[in-house]
């Protein structure tokens, strides 16, 4: 009786001992369950972060990257090459009513009086790059005058250059007044022809955006020798009547948006009986002014760019 009473009480020792460290088991087992999870998942997690910058296209030079649905553009370049520039350049205050108007004036190197040149920025606003492209106009032998249209219209009642961002500039320039851009443009070609180095003409160039109230320029002002568009949709054939100007088009071949425009724009314009003269650069993308002089210039825009600045100064020549 007292082995078998023994063998119970080891028996009954050796079950409770196991039972225990089953019980102990469990416990850390449940304890470090979370820690093993959370450690999987941040492994996971840097993975796949991975994965996702191997899968992100780099920046490149000329300065496009992916921001808030549309491509920030670098402006750093444009200012270095504006810099180098030999012209005289000035900012102006043009007043008329309430309004006040800050422009950029760029004077040709000249000895006679010279053509004024209206230039209109894209919808990124009075940019570094549209200042360059003022220069280049000068440089070809003209006044060059570029309002900066979001004047009054920033942060403290500043101008493009006191947008936070990219985005804010371009939704403030979508949502200008049309009546007001055109109010501004009028009292920014009626202060340019009144300088002293002006010889009275008067051209408009725009481009994107710009492209598009250039056109629109067209109809509302019947004191221009001629209209350049670039890459900006025409206004509806009513208002086409009223234009009185040639107008001259440059589109890219990239630019269905545009593009699409274009025949229906050149029908109203033969059946009003107005001179319009539209060329599409093959292969370049919208835009190909800027782009076609970055960094990273595709050689499609490239070669747009330098026939359209070649065929841009031609016409001015003519006109």
């Amino acid at each position: 009786m007292r082995d078998t009473a023994c063998d119970a009480k080891a028996a009954s020792s050796v079950l409770l001992k196991e039972e225990a460290c089953t019980r102990i088991h469990a416990m850390r087992t449940r304890d470090f369950r979370p820690h093993l999870f959370a450690f999987i998942f941040l492994l996971l997690g840097a993975g796949l972060s991975a994965a996702g910058s191997a899968q992100q296209p780099a920046t490149p030079s000329g300065g496009m990257a992916s921001h808030g649905g549309m491509s920030t553009l670098d402006d750093n370049w444009p200012k270095a090459k504006l810099d180098k520039s030999p012209r005289h350049r000035e900012w102006v205050s043009i007043k008329y009513g309430n309004r006040t108007v800050q422009a950029f004036v760029v004077y040709p190197e000249v000895k006679d009086k010279a053509p004024v040149v209206l230039v209109i920025h894209e919808i990124f606003g009075l940019s570094n790059w549209a200042r360059s492209m003022a220069d280049d106009i000068a440089a070809a032998g003209y006044i060059a005058i570029a309002p900066d249209l979001l004047s009054g219209f920033g942060p403290n009642g500043g101008g493009s250059d006191q947008f936070a961002d990219q985005d804010a500039r371009v939704k403030a320039v979508s949502g200008l007044n049309a009546d007001t851009v055109m109010a501004d443009l009028d009292a920014t070609a009626d202060y340019a022809k009144k300088l002293p180095a002006a010889n009275g003409k008067l051209a408009v160039v725009g481009f994107c955006w710009g492209g598009g109230k250039s056109f629109a320029f067209a109809t509302h002002r019947h004191d221009l020798s001629a209209a350049f568009v670039f890459y900006g949709p025409g206004p509806d054939a009513a208002a086409i009547q009223s234009i009185t100007a040639p107008v001259y088009g440059f589109y890219a071949g990239n630019d269905a948006r545009i593009g699409a425009t274009v025949p229906a724009t050149t029908e109203a314009m033969k059946a009003a009986g107005k001179k319009y003269e539209p060329v599409t650069y093959e292969g370049a993308g919208h835009g190909f002014m800027r782009a076609g002089e970055a960094p990273d210039a595709s050689p499609e825009n490239k070669k747009a760019r330098e026939e359209g600045m070649k065929r841009l100064t031609m016409l001015l020549k003519s006109t």
